[in-house]
């Protein structure tokens, strides 16, 4: 208490004391009743505000005397605390600027408060296992459990997922004894069952982690995103796929990732038509590079319809390398050769990279042109290296078809043709321009 306010209050106490004792001097006390006490073969008779009064003044007086009593240890105590957290927030301090062993011992130390116990024990578990010291750590880990279950159990978690255990991580936060789970152990519960496999769940969990708002809304929104693709391409059979695309909500279906994950996973079942339709339809409603890639690599059948969707998009999206390099994997997909060949140059020209080059080695492969179907091939392995492609040459047929007898050192080691330079300057059909 402040010094102004004891004064104020001893003034009161003052004041009080004043009015009862004038008030207790009066004689027509004996009104409000009397009060007699027979001790020892003596009566004692009095009023009853006198009786009443002097209660309340032995009262006060053996509660100063149990204060006197007692304000050493409550010194003591608030000596502790007061050490306690020193040691709390030098723990700390020494956690964040990385002195783990330091930290570890402070910490030890504040939790023998248990009112910061919690705390200071999760982060001495943190340093701990910042030095990979496991015995410390599961130790720390179980003094932690006997002052607060909730808080080791979402350490426990947050281990076994780092561990890449996400099966006992979700056990661990099962408990029935820290439940309901906080927004943390919610969203950990969350990122464990999308590892473990069981997307469905986790997506089921997004309403309740929504309204924590333990994630930023565009992290919420990318979490969202990232369970329905996984949940989509988790789906055992067709009628699970259908049942969790119709539980997508509409508004994240013509996602890229999502319809994407819808297509692929709906082609590997057999099941084509709606697959085809439903990257057709995100494509009209939002143009999109990788999933037009996706369009043009699904082992799908309606080739001719899909070449002919394509050829309109490229009406509008002439630019795009993506759609170009789809064109070349359904004409080779026809087996038209030349048409082939003439789009996957253009895709290479455009800037398409290692997919556009493996593409055309497979073309060369299909060909029996195994030499040009390895160097293109190698300039794949070059881009995804950083480095710069190089012109293909064509083998001469002694090289191509060399005599069984024939050494290395008898072979022609004579310069070989270019074919053409992939990085040189093309026309739409692919065709180099004449100087």
């Amino acid at each position: 208490m402040k010094p102004l306010q004891s004064l104020v209050v001893l003034l009161l106490a003052v004041a009080i004391g004043v009015v009862a004792a004038q008030w207790l001097g009066t004689d027509d006390l004996n009104r409000y009743g009397e009060v007699t006490l027979r001790y020892g073969g003596y009566d004692y008779h009095s009023n009853l505000p006198k009786v009443a009064l002097l209660s309340v003044i032995g009262v006060l007086v053996l509660w100063l005397l149990w204060s006197l009593i007692a304000a050493p240890f409550r010194a003591w105590g608030r000596y502790r605390r007061k050490q306690g957290r020193v040691r709390l927030i030098d723990g700390l301090l020494a956690y964040e600027h990385g002195q783990w062993q330091r930290a570890e011992k402070l910490l030890d130390g504040a939790a023998k408060d248990p009112e910061v116990s919690g705390v200071a024990l999760a982060n001495a578990v943190r340093s701990a296992q910042v030095r990979a010291d496991a015995p410390a750590a599961e130790a720390l880990l179980q003094r932690l459990g006997e002052s607060d279950a909730t808080l080791q159990a979402l350490l426990r978690a947050e281990q076994l997922l780092a561990n890449d255990l996400p099966v006992d991580a979700i056990n661990a936060l099962d408990v029935a004894a820290i439940q309901p789970l906080p927004p943390r152990g919610l969203w950990l519960r969350t990122e464990a069952l999308a590892r473990a496999g069981r997307a469905h769940e986790a997506y089921g969990q997004l309403g309740a982690l929504r309204q924590t708002k333990v994630l930023p809304a565009e992290a919420s929104s990318e979490l969202e995103a990232r369970l329905a693709a996984q949940a989509l391409l988790e789906a055992g059979d067709v009628n699970a796929l259908a049942a969790q695309w119709e539980a997508t909500p509409k508004a994240l279906r013509p996602t890229p990732d999502v319809v994407a994950a819808y297509a692929t996973r709906a082609v590997a079942l057999d099941w084509d038509e709606p697959a085809l339709l439903a990257l057709e339809q995100a494509l009209d409603h939002r143009w999109d590079d990788e999933l037009v890639a996706v369009y043009g690599r699904l082992p799908a059948e309606r080739l001719a319809t899909r070449q002919a969707n394509l050829q309109r998009w490229r009406n509008v999206h002439d630019d795009s390398a993506a759609l170009r390099l789809a064109q070349g994997r359904i004409a080779l997909a026809q087996q038209q050769w030349d048409a082939a060949d003439a789009f996957l140059h253009e895709a290479i020209a455009a800037g398409a990279g290692a997919p556009a080059w493996e593409a055309l080695g497979e073309a060369f492969a299909q060909r029996g042109e195994h030499v040009l179907a390895a160097q293109c091939l190698a300039n794949a392995l070059r881009l995804q290296r950083g480095e710069d492609s190089v012109a293909l040459v064509r083998a001469p047929a002694a090289v191509v078809d060399p005599p069984l007898h024939a050494t290395v050192e008898e072979q022609s080691i004579a310069p070989l043709p270019p074919v053409y330079d992939a990085n040189e300057e093309r026309d739409a059909f692919g065709n180099p321009r004449l100087p």
